[in-house]
């Protein structure tokens, strides 16, 4: 990581009721939450950026519609003041948003990302934030991922799941690594900048 911290934005997506939901099954990684929560408190203290992405569907059938209760942020994850905040129809946080020009327009060329679900929304705005130059951290123990059956019906467990989608991003669209080494990293530099 680059010296200088202030400037790196924090993009938390899609930690929303939606996702606690009977429907989805198994999940691992039941700190995310938790995790994440601890992340926003730094970030607050350090007044950081911090940008929050909502998953709002369009089928008024769908546990995303703007109409359900559970479309809207679990409780750790709700903004407050200034916070930022996208809405978006599809898996990207980068598509049919403002986020990439808010990115630039505001300077930050570094970011972190956080929640819900490591395979689905997370990688794609991992991998999209990647290709489009950003700086990108991926927080391991801040996302989680559901148990899912493949095409061929083969059960796959979710941190088979969770575990895979972090290999196939590490090192190559991100740098993943945990809340604990993330937190000891920004507590390093600002020892190194005092």
């Amino acid at each position: 990581m680059r010296e200088d911290f202030s400037n790196t934005a924090l993009i938390v997506i899609d930690v929303q009721r939606a996702f606690e939901d009977e429907k989805w099954g198994t999940r691992n990684n039941l700190n995310a939450e938790e995790n994440i929560q601890n992340l926003l408190k730094t970030w607050r203290e350090k007044e950081y950026p911090i940008i929050h992405i909502q998953h709002l569907s369009d089928n008024d059938e769908s546990i995303f519609h703007p109409s359900k209760q559970s479309s809207g942020f679990k409780d750790i994850a709700v903004p407050v003041k200034n916070e930022t905040i996208f809405k978006k129809k599809v898996n990207s946080a980068f598509i049919g948003t403002g986020l990439e020009n808010h990115l630039k327009e505001n300077k930050i060329e570094k970011v972190v990302i956080v929640g819900l679900t490591t395979p689905h929304c997370v990688s794609t705005t991992t991998r999209m934030s990647g290709n489009l130059g950003f700086e990108t951290y991926l927080v391991s123990d801040a996302t989680a991922a559901f148990a899912i059956k493949g095409a061929d019906n083969t059960y796959y467990s979710a941190e088979q799941i969770h575990n895979v989608s972090l290999a196939t991003l590490d090192d190559e669209f991100a740098t993943v690594l945990t809340t604990e080494e993330l937190i000891e990293k920004l507590e390093l530099n600002e020892k190194i900048q005092s």
